[in-house]
């Protein structure tokens, strides 16, 4: 079987407080379902968290219109510890998470209207689209970009995570992660020199190339319609020497700390990423049949790029559809690539939480 990598599950985020940051989302972006809210320990990221396991408390919650979730995560056994430095544009790892919008214009106004910190003003991307970028309170950097990929509809203009701006040493030697393996093999476009749309953020007067990549083929698998299209923009600063994001910190301090994909197939995927030279550094399906988590469960797997960027792969066995009456989905025997019914997924959204 060859693996299936149905689209984006979620970008890992650290925060201070994980319910207050996830009512901030939920009120500015409409990431409203739960999936799992569950304080443990994790004990299977010693490489990421200094040697020991480590208590905390994260939420995994996804917007009913589509797009990537959003996995809330917080230290209850430390103080999560914010950058030593300010990040700026083309630093190694994920510097921007990309939430989607059906109307760049309106998501503008509404984010306005809340009095969210907007960088700047709308602006273009070298592809001609409308776009800007905010800052949520955690100082976390997200750009509202544009999408016409949706699978419902509710009073938010935007979804879920359409994708991140990564900074990256070599463009071409990423892209035997990000092209081969994860399967964005269009460039829309790849352009050098200093850009417009970019001088709101720090850093943004650099000289840096910036390849935006998109995938020609239509995600399959169980979540493959939920969590639909996505990109990746990476970035390499050509004027400076760019620094990482999470150098002398642990996984899960202050910002973006993971790039999720689902997946299906990940004893064929940890084949095919140590034939590429990207070894699985953490594996639950290594050390136990089935990883519970919570209220969800089955296998995580995580890889570096070429800068020690972290890519999880989730696959998963169980997942909670109706909480209310205990309606569990068992995906262990179903076909890897059939995508769930809509109605099925839609009942998610039973479980919104409303502010």
């Amino acid at each position: 079987m060859k693996p299936v990598i149905s689209g984006i599950q979620q970008i890992g985020v650290g925060i201070p407080n994980v319910y207050d940051a996830w009512k901030w989302y939920r009120q500015h972006f409409g990431i409203n379902i739960p999936i799992f809210d569950e304080a443990a320990e994790a004990e299977l990221m010693l490489p990421y968290t200094g040697g020991k396991p480590r208590s905390r408390h994260a939420v995994l919650a996804l917007s009913p219109q589509g797009g990537g979730g959003m996995e809330i995560w917080q230290y209850t056994s430390r103080t999560p510890e914010p950058p030593k430095f300010e990040i700026a544009l083309g630093d190694l790892g994920i510097y921007i998470a990309k939430v989607k919008s059906r109307n760049v214009q309106d998501t503008y106004q509404f984010l306005k209207s809340k009095n969210v910190k907007i960088l700047g003003d709308i602006s273009l991307n070298p592809a001609g689209e409308e776009h800007f970028f905010i800052q949520d309170p955690y100082k976390n950097i997200f750009e509202i970009t544009p999408s016409s990929n949706w699978f419902g509809k509710d009073s938010f203009s935007t979804g879920g995570m359409y994708g991140a701006v990564i900074g990256v040493t070599d463009i071409d030697a990423s892209r035997k992660l990000y092209s081969d393996i994860l399967g964005y093999d269009t460039v829309v476009y790849d352009k050098e020199g200093q850009f417009d749309d970019l001088t709101c953020l720090n850093g943004g007067n650099e000289t840096v190339r910036r390849v935006l990549l998109r995938h020609s083929k239509a995600r399959k698998g169980a979540f493959s319609r939920m969590l639909g299209e996505s990109e990746l923009e990476l970035v390499s600063v050509k004027t400076r020497s760019p620094k990482k994001i999470f150098e002398n910190r642990l996984w899960g301090d202050l910002g973006f700390i993971h790039l999720c994909y689902d997946i299906r197939g990940i004893h064929e995927l940890r084949a095919q990423c140590e034939a590429a030279g990207y070894p699985f550094t953490v594996d639950t399906s290594a050390v136990q049949e089935v990883f519970d988590m919570g209220e969800a469960a089955g296998h995580f797997s995580y890889i570096e790029d070429n800068d020690g960027t972290l890519i999880e792969f989730v696959e998963a066995h169980k997942l909670p559809i109706l909480k209310k009456i205990g309606w569990y989905l068992n995906l262990r025997n179903r076909n890897p690539e059939k995508p769930l019914p809509n109605w099925m997924l839609k009942t998610l959204s039973l479980n919104k939480v409303k502010d």
